[in-house]
């Protein structure tokens, strides 16, 4: 196995030669600015405590992984492609957002259903005029670091992509046309004369939905499940993460790293390349 260590600042030497030392590696090798291989290194227990106190995100991947393994990259929207949750930022244009995250955060740790804290939050937003939502998208939403490069590579290697999210298809087709992602999924928010009613058309996108979606473009493209990458933040993930081969925590929640094959909590989307061997 190969020890994947990176961060979003420069590695001073004398971490990586603690690293080598715990983990007596074959070799050292630069992958990236900020980023190194250390091959055939060797677990050791103090690695998670130590990546850690240091701010490096690390991870043993197979020598043999490489991009081409891959053949779909399934992704998580709300603080996970981009940096808010759509609904809470909607919702502080109705001076609404404490009341909103509060629930956004229970969901998120699994403490409440999510269909059930959707309905919930969406309710709150009765009566808000729609162009709050271009508000939000223009004003407030951006890329979480990395994202389009990552996004790049995957393109570049013939990887399809899904955003499949919780949240509302206002901001899943605008950002699936302007970064020219495969496929998105999520829910419709209901607006009559401009103006949202507080209700989600359709079957919400749950957990189990997230899961499904990402089934049926795998099946739809023959994929086994160990040629699809799951990458999200919080617990309305976690399905969707144990139907892929490879699970990644971005800046996640605790119940979420616990769960995924691999946590970046520190660098950018772009240090999800080098988990898949690029």
């Amino acid at each position: 196995m190969n020890l994947i260590i990176q961060a979003n600042h420069a590695i001073p030497a004398n971490l990586l030669n603690q690293l080598a030392g715990l983990t007596l590696p074959a070799r050292t090798e630069q992958i990236g600015a900020h980023a190194f291989r250390l091959h055939e290194a060797r677990p050791h227990d103090s690695i998670a405590g130590f990546c850690f106190e240091h701010q490096l995100d690390y991870a043993f991947v197979d020598a043999r992984s490489s991009l081409s393994n891959f053949g779909l990259v399934v992704m998580d929207m709300d603080s996970t492609l981009i940096n808010i949750e759509c609904i809470d930022e909607i919702a502080d244009m109705q001076g609404l957002k404490p009341q909103v995250s509060e629930i956004t955060e229970s969901a998120m740790r699994g403490e409440i259903d999510f269909a059930e804290s959707l309905t919930r939050r969406v309710a709150l937003l009765a009566g808000l005029d729609e162009s709050a939502l271009q508000r939000v998208y223009e004003e407030r939403l951006q890329l979480n670091p990395g994202a389009e490069f990552m996004l790049g590579e995957l393109k570049r290697h013939g990887i399809k992509t899904l955003l499949v999210s919780g949240g509302f298809t206002f901001f899943t087709d605008r950002l699936k046309d302007r970064l020219g992602l495969d496929y998105a999924q999520s829910n419709t928010l209901e607006i009559i004369n401009g103006k949202l009613t507080g209700k989600v058309l359709g079957t919400i996108v749950d957990a189990q939905g997230k899961a499904d979606h990402l089934n049926h473009i795998r099946s739809q493209f023959n994929l086994h499940p160990q040629q699809v990458v799951a990458i999200g933040d919080g617990a309305n993930d976690l399905k969707m993460m144990a139907e892929a081969g490879t699970s990644i925590a971005y800046h996640a929640k605790p119940v979420v790293r616990a769960r995924a094959s691999h946590a970046l909590n520190f660098t950018g989307l772009d240090g999800v390349l080098p988990l898949l061997g690029h």
